[in-house]
């Protein structure tokens, strides 16, 4: 028996429920920092006085420099080892770079002459975005040494859903209904005290997610310790190219959160709720609708993961998000007025209203479970290989993941031009047309569902289910085993 007991914890290394709850703190830090540069745009046009298409631009510009940083800083976590952890130093040196660089951006750029202030936001843009990278890229690599049980990784997605909705449902709520309010408009002393309230809260949150990932932080947890194969940077492509699992997990999570960009996309919203059904103001009321469904099948489907394992859960949601945008198209199809379904509390509405929250709810699932599947990755990459390179895997995903869902704006822009909105995007003020009206219908719903078909094809060749993940965690153990077997021979020698 006792034997029995020493396997099972060489074959699992589990941690407590609040380390994952307080580690899963280091994603809120960086989605609060995301958060609030939602809002740069004002700020760079309203105070600064930049120019609007120079400050778009830039943005453009960072982002595809934020994918550029990405594999470099997983090689560079992946080679890091201190007397502090390979983790830790990477979220707190990040944390400080991200406070600094708002804290500079926002308090010196309009106050330069003005031949300088673009080129002092850009740099100070590409050193919040360094800052950003050195965080998040801990939130998929550390996932490895948190927890290698099937049980536990999804209970990660469970506390990762529930802070994200208070950043992202409750800043808006606190930007909108309190600090305009306040100020009237979006200015400096507006950005003073977000900013102030952000710092202060992503400060709090990374010193919770290092206590929550301490105890884990050490090289016995690093894949096979001593024994793991040494990569370097241009193993990139090789990995890539051969570890089936990690591309078939790439293709099926980009498409289906590019598939849910496009639904959440703030002109395809307009066309929505502003254009077909002729009440923007409901767009709001569902999304405050969706928050609590959002929360409860988050947790229903985590509890499915930990039975079931996650390949089942991705894909068991994503087919409900499918049929869900099915069943919106077919109820935009049969209704002979689209703006009826708003009109007041009836069947159309209620049927609306179930129907999105489905879709929005379930498809939201893959992205909250993909950072414990990437952990999976690493996992499978180790056993098969003898590398450990969370922050190689998990950076290479981030890479192809920005590419990927950088199109957005280009689909929808696309779609709009070619039934005559070539040089501004559809506003509530416009009339429905028939092209309008199925141009609305492929951007919100029509395209997305293609996608999910994709991302559900993908999965299919994902062979990472729970069973097979036993089998991977089993056999690093008993590499594990008989390398301190051989390490106990050798000391009695």
């Amino acid at each position: 028996m006792a034997s029995t007991t020493t396997e099972s914890d060489q074959e699992y290394n589990r941690a407590k429920i609040w380390q994952i709850g307080f580690f899963a703190l280091n994603n809120t830090a960086t989605n609060l920092y995301m958060f609030i540069l939602t809002f740069v745009t004002y700020y760079a046009t309203g105070i600064a006085g930049l120019a609007v298409v120079a400050v778009s631009t830039v943005l453009t510009a960072m982002r595809i420099f934020d994918g550029i940083t990405d594999p470099i800083v997983g090689f560079i976590v992946d080679k890091t080892e201190s007397n502090f952890g390979k983790f830790r130093p990477f979220m707190i040196i990040g944390n400080v770079i991200l406070a600094g660089s708002i804290l500079i951006m926002y308090n010196v750029t309009h106050l330069l002459p003005q031949s300088f202030q673009l080129i002092f936001f850009i740099v100070m843009y590409a050193i919040y975005i360094i800052g950003y990278t050195l965080q998040t890229t801990v939130t998929k690599a550390a996932q490895t040494v948190l927890t290698n049980d099937p049980k536990q990784r999804p209970l990660y997605s469970v506390f990762d859903a529930s802070y994200n909705a208070l950043i992202f449902t409750g800043g808006q709520v606190f930007v909108a209904s309190y600090l305009i309010a306040k100020y009237g408009d979006f200015t400096m002393a507006l950005f003073t005290e977000l900013n102030t309230y952000a710092i202060i809260f992503a400060g709090i949150c990374t010193i919770l997610a290092v206590i929550g990932i301490s105890g884990k932080d050490r090289k016995e947890y690093y894949g096979l310790a001593e024994k793991t194969v040494n990569t370097r940077f241009r193993d990139y492509w090789p990995i890539l190219k051969k570890n089936r699992p990690l591309q078939m997990l790439i293709t099926a999570t980009t498409v289906d959160k590019l598939a849910f960009m496009l639904i959440r996309y703030s002109v395809v919203a307009v066309m929505i709720f502003g254009i077909l059904m002729g009440d923007y103001g409901l767009s709001g009321s569902i999304s405050l609708i969706t928050i609590a469904p959002t929360l409860i099948i988050t947790f229903i489907v985590v509890a499915y993961a930990r039975k079931l394992g996650m390949r089942s859960a991705f894909m068991g949601s994503t087919w409900i998000a499918l049929f869900s945008l099915i069943g919106l198209i077919g109820l935009f199809l049969i209704m002979n007025d689209p703006t009826t379904i708003s009109g007041g509390i009836g069947i159309p509405i209620v049927i609306f209203t179930v129907l999105y929250t489905m879709a929005i709810s379930f498809g939201g699932i893959p992205s909250s479970l993909v950072n414990p599947m990437i952990a999976d990755v690493s996992d499978y990459e180790t056993s098969k290989t003898g590398r450990y390179i969370p922050g190689m895997l998990g950076t290479l995903f981030s890479f192809i993941d920005k590419l990927v869902t950088s199109l957005a704006p280009a689909i929808v822009g696309l779609g709009v031009a070619i039934i005559g909105f070539g040089s501004e995007f559809p506003t509530v003020t416009d009339e429905l047309t028939t092209p309008l009206f199925v141009m609305t219908l492929i951007l919100a719903f029509g395209l997305p569902a293609v996608m999910l078909v994709i991302s559900l094809t993908a999965m299919k060749f994902y062979k990472l289910d729970d069973k097979k993940m036993k089998e991977i965690q089993r056999s690093i153990a008993e590499v594990k085993m008989k390398e301190n077997k051989d390490d106990d021979n050798s000391q009695v020698m």
